[in-house]
């Protein structure tokens, strides 16, 4: 209960020092990023503009990160830099490992006093400490529509990280965007700078040439073809998995990652028969379904992906759909001479996910599905996620693109669009080329 209050406390102190130091001139209703899908590693990369002079780097993005990193070993220079100081209220919101000291510094990433944090980088499953620290973000505003005016954040909180932590991030990529659940995740920062809705909503692009987008604020989300995404968005509610799910946590810290109640798999509209206590989290933080950016694809646990293929190439072979052999890393391909483009992807089984709450049902159709590997080769894109996972099913970054997702952590709940392709829309058609 002592632990509980000081964390209120801290939250509420912090909420009031970044609000207070937030440009306060202007306040935008929306914040909006643009994040690309990169070639070589399936990545999604974000970009924001940090430090004095300003710098625009790229961030690779952690869907459930507890909070953002940078490099600050290589050529970090910034006037506005500021290590956070162990004991202090932003120092406790990120639920510090310890107070650290260095002695090759003053520079950025190393100074004396400073609260020790643990940054992590989920692709390679490494982490370490790092030095807390603040210095200015700019983004641009939105109302929507187009990007607006720029908006300044003069203390934003992240961590500092040695240069080797960015080992299998996307070329470029400078540190990782975390926007998770934690009190210093960029949803959490940006609502508390500017005093809108703790709610952020994703929109990924397929495409490596072309940006998609995430949002930080209310809607609307418009895209191009005059499309309101948010009027058509379905509801299930967030799940809080109680045990952490990061590469460094202190025990008893829940997870920051984002999961939901996945009740039923159909295919072609016909239910697979699962052992239904791995979709229910454990007191261990075992078992159920989290979404995710860092994995390219959606795995499942052996025996969920055993039933699910094996109810997949039967409802394929029922419309001649021809199986051929494995391509790497999928299981299950398909000759695609005798597949049908639609507008939303090859005509193949859907696939639908049934969460928790009224009709919220999230459809898969063949543009999530299926990976174009060869010349007249799909495969399915999911991937066998062994036995005995932490998490029994994991919703990667292919099952999400040009889908919105809105993540509203005010009300702990989750939106979704399912494919936006048969509104006649994309995630690539957000207007940044024009200003409010």
């Amino acid at each position: 209960m002592a632990s509980s209050l000081v964390l209120f406390l801290s939250s509420f102190f912090l909420l009031l020092i970044i609000a207070s130091h937030a440009q306060t001139s202007f306040r935008p209703h929306a914040l909006v990023l643009p994040v690309r899908k990169d070639t070589s590693t399936l990545q999604y990369v974000t970009r924001i503009n940090q430090r004095t002079p300003r710098v625009s780097i790229h961030l690779a993005v952690n869907l459930g990160g507890q909070y953002s990193w940078v490099d600050c070993d290589n050529n970090y220079v910034s006037s506005t830099y500021r290590p956070v100081n162990c004991r202090t209220a932003q120092c406790s919101l990120a639920r510090y490992t310890g107070c650290g000291d260095c002695f090759n510094g003053p520079r950025p990433g190393c100074n004396n006093n400073t609260c020790a944090v643990s940054p992590d980088n989920p692709f390679i499953r490494l982490s370490t400490v790092g030095e807390l620290a603040q210095d200015i973000v700019t983004v641009q505003s939105t109302d929507g529509s187009t990007p607006g005016r720029s908006v300044t954040v003069p203390r934003f909180i992240f961590s500092c990280a040695p240069t080797f932590l960015l080992q299998g991030l996307a070329s470029g990529a400078l540190g990782l965007a975390g926007l998770g659940r934690a009190g210093i995740g960029l949803p959490s920062q940006f609502s508390s700078a500017f005093s809108f809705r703790r709610r952020f909503a994703i929109c990924l692009s397929s495409s490596t040439s072309a940006n998609g987008i995430i949002f930080f604020g209310d809607g609307p989300y418009n895209l191009l073809q005059n499309v309101e995404v948010s009027q058509s968005l379905r509801y299930t509610p967030l799940i809080t998995n109680p045990v952490s799910t990061a590469g460094s946590y202190l025990i008893g810290e829940p997870s920051t990652e984002y999961f939901i109640r996945v009740n039923t798999i159909r295919v072609n509209n016909n239910p697979i028969a699962i052992n239904a206590t791995l979709l229910t989290i454990d007191n261990e933080g075992n078992g159920g379904t989290k979404i995710s950016t860092v994995n390219p694809y959606t795995f499942m646990e052996s025996s969920i992906y055993q039933a699910f293929t094996s109810a997949y190439i039967r409802e394929a072979a029922a419309r001649n759909i021809r199986r051929v052999a494995r391509v790497a890393p999928f299981d299950v391909c398909f000759r695609s001479t005798n597949i049908v483009g639609t507008r939303v992807g090859p005509s193949v089984p859907f696939i639908d996910l049934v969460l928790q709450g009224q009709n919220a049902v999230w459809t898969i159709t063949g543009s999530n599905s299926m990976v174009q590997v060869k010349n007249n080769v799909l495969c399915l894109g999911f991937l066998d996620g062994g036995l005995n996972p932490n998490t029994a099913i994991v919703i990667g970054g292919k099952q999400l693109e040009d889908n919105l997702l809105q993540f509203d952590l005010a009300s702990s709940r989750l939106g979704f669009s399912s494919t936006l392709l048969g509104r006649q829309t994309t995630c690539a058609n957000f207007n940044f080329t024009s200003t409010a």
